[in-house]
């Protein structure tokens, strides 16, 4: 069951399957699912901005609702500095992969 979280006025949710809830990772700049996907559309600097805070905020599960693997490996350079407490977990994951063949 979804859960859902009030956050300065703003309910934060889990269920990520509609356009216009408001994804529990995005609690310092609350937007809907459709717009974040709206801006990952968007110029490439926001675009590295926002997968950047999924890859650094959203449970692993949730980050493939907005990317893929591939993308996140074609990308890493960029994505890299901006994943914090969570860098180490994606190169590990990252490297995993490539053992596995997973990913190039």
């Amino acid at each position: 069951m979804p859960e859902t979280h009030t956050q300065r006025g703003v309910n934060l949710t889990t269920d990520l399957s509609r356009d216009d809830a408001i994804p529990y990772f995005l609690w310092d700049q609350p937007i809907t699912v459709a717009e974040l996907r709206r801006r990952l559309g968007g110029p490439p600097e926001e675009r590295y901005r926002y997968l950047g805070a999924i890859l650094r905020e959203a449970r692993e599960p949730d980050v493939w609702r907005f990317t893929t693997p591939g993308e996140v490996v074609r990308e890493w350079n960029r994505l890299e500095p901006q994943l914090g407490r969570r860098r180490e977990f994606w190169r590990f994951l990252l490297a995993k992969w490539r053992e596995l063949g997973l990913v190039e």
